[in-house]
C-alpha cells in the first residue's frame, strides 16, 4: 500500500491534526511472520482508545515516505525478506537514525532488529552491515533457538513471547537488554542470559506472538512516546466505555499471558 493510500484504521473522517499520531508498519510485505501485525493492531486500537487519532502508514520498498512519522514497528522475517529489502533499508538509513536519534519510539522484532544492529555475521563468515541503532551484532549459527520465552524487564515488569531464530545476538555497552531471560529460556544467544536490546525510545526484541497484545505495558509505552514526540505530552483522554475496553483488553492479555507461561519450552 503506497502512502497516498494509508490508512486511518479508526475512522473514516480526517483524523484531528490535535490528536493526530502517525504509526508507519516498515515492510510489512515481506517482514511480517509469526503474528507480528498483532503488534499493528494493537498500537492502533489502544491508541484509539487513549482519545488519539492513529493513521497508519504501510511503507514498503519503492514507497514514498510519510512526511510525519511518530511511532515506527517492524516485524521479523526470513533471510529472503531481509534480501528483498535490503536496499531500500539502507537508502532509508539515514532517515531512520535521525527518528531514532529524535525520540521516534520503534519496536523492531528479530529479522529487523537484527537488521538495526552494528552488523550479521552469517554462519559462512561473511558479514552484512546493519544500520547501527542498537549496540549489537548478530552472529549466524546452525543451533536454532525457538520456543516459549518468559524475561524480567527492569521498566516492563515480566514480558512473555516466542522466540524464533538461528541468529544470536551480543549486546554492546550502548546498548541494555530488554530483559533477563527466566529458567531455561534462551534468549539473545543462550549464553549470557539477556533478551532484546534497547537504546533511547526503540526496542529490539526476538519476541514474536505477537508481542503487544500480551504485553500491553510495552504497548503503552510506545504509545506514551510517539504522543510526547509529536506534542510534548502524552495526554489520554478515555470515556467510560474505553476504559471498560481497555480493561476487557489488559484482562485478555493476562489470560493469554497466564496460558502461555504455562506451557513448556
Amino acid at each position: 500500500m503506497t502512502n497516498e493510500n494509508a490508512a486511518n484504521e479508526n475512522a473514516n473522517d480526517e483524523p484531528r491534526e490535535d490528536r493526530r499520531l502517525d504509526i508507519m508498519s516498515l515492510y510489512p510485505k515481506d517482514m511480517n511472520i509469526y503474528g507480528d501485525s498483532g503488534n499493528v493492531l494493537t498500537i492502533q486500537r489502544r491508541m484509539a482508545l487513549y482519545g488519539y487519532e492513529p493513521v497508519t502508514h504501510y511503507y514498503n520498498q519503492g514507497d514514498q515516505w510519510p512526511i510525519g512519522v511518530d511511532l515506527i514497528l517492524g516485524g521479523g522475517g526470513q533471510d529472503t525478506g531481509q534480501k528483498k529489502i535490503i536496499k531500500d533499508f539502507f537508502a532509508r538509513a539515514d532517515l531512520i537514525r535521525e527518528l531514532a536519534a529524535d525520540g521516534v519510539p520503534m519496536l523492531m522484532i528479530c529479522g529487523m532488529y537484527q537488521l538495526f544492529g552494528e552488523y550479521f555475521e552469517t554462519s559462512e563468515g561473511e558479514k552484512l552491515p546493519g544500520i547501527g541503532i542498537l549496540d549489537a551484532h548478530t552472529v549466524g549459527e546452525s543451533v536454532r533457538l525457538i520456543g516459549n520465552l518468559v524475561e524480567e524487564s527492569d521498566d516492563f515488569g515480566t514480558v512473555i513471547g516466542y522466540e524464533n531464530h538461528s541468529g544470536q545476538t551480543f549486546l554492546g555497552e550502548g546498548a541494555k537488554p530488554l530483559g533477563r531471560v527466566r529458567g531455561e529460556g534462551a534468549g539473545n544467544n543462550g549464553k549470557d542470559g539477556f533478551e532484546g536490546a534497547r537504546m533511547n525510545n526503540v526496542i529490539g526484541t526476538y519476541m514474536h506472538g505477537s508481542l503487544l497484545p500480551k504485553n500491553p505495558r510495552i504497548a503503552d509505552f510506545l504509545i506514551a512516546k510517539a504522543a510526547e514526540h509529536r506534542y510534548g505530552v502524552f495526554d489520554p483522554q478515555v470515556t467510560a466505555s474505553a476504559r471498560e475496553e481497555l480493561d476487557r483488553l489488559d484482562q485478555f492479555a493476562s489470560e493469554a499471558r497466564r496460558v502461555a507461561e504455562s506451557r513448556p519450552r
